[in-house]
């Protein structure tokens, strides 16, 4: 390198770059979560449960009944990843059937449900 170079380098500035700025957040917007809003998770909604042997599930045919743990009209559980979030009540929504929330699950029992 020359002389002559060597002191147009030195002589050198950085460009200016103008102040980068985040987006401001749109009012009750927690942009920090706004990266999982489209992680998608598995939701269920639980009927009722029960145990049995295998050789009463082998001898299962068309038109057995399953009697389960939950009695008639008690909430339905509704997880989401396998964990408790709601209860809530079945109904019918253009001939499918949904679950209409009525109980959201307390954060001291979704804690609680993760031990």
């Amino acid at each position: 390198m020359s002389e002559e170079q060597i002191i147009e380098e030195e002589a050198a500035e950085p460009a200016p770059l103008p102040a980068m700025e985040a987006p401001p957040a749109a009012p009750n917007e927690n942009p920090s979560i706004d990266l999982l809003l489209d992680v998608p998770m598995s939701v269920t909604v639980e009927l009722g449960r029960t145990r049995m042997p295998v050789r009463q599930l082998l001898a299962m045919a068309s038109g057995s009944v399953v009697e389960l743990g939950k009695l008639a009209g008690e909430p339905l559980d509704v997880l989401v990843n396998g964990k408790a979030i709601a209860r809530g009540e079945a109904v019918m929504v253009n001939e499918k059937f949904g679950v209409r929330l009525t109980e959201i699950v307390s954060r001291t029992e979704r804690v609680e449900s993760m031990r």
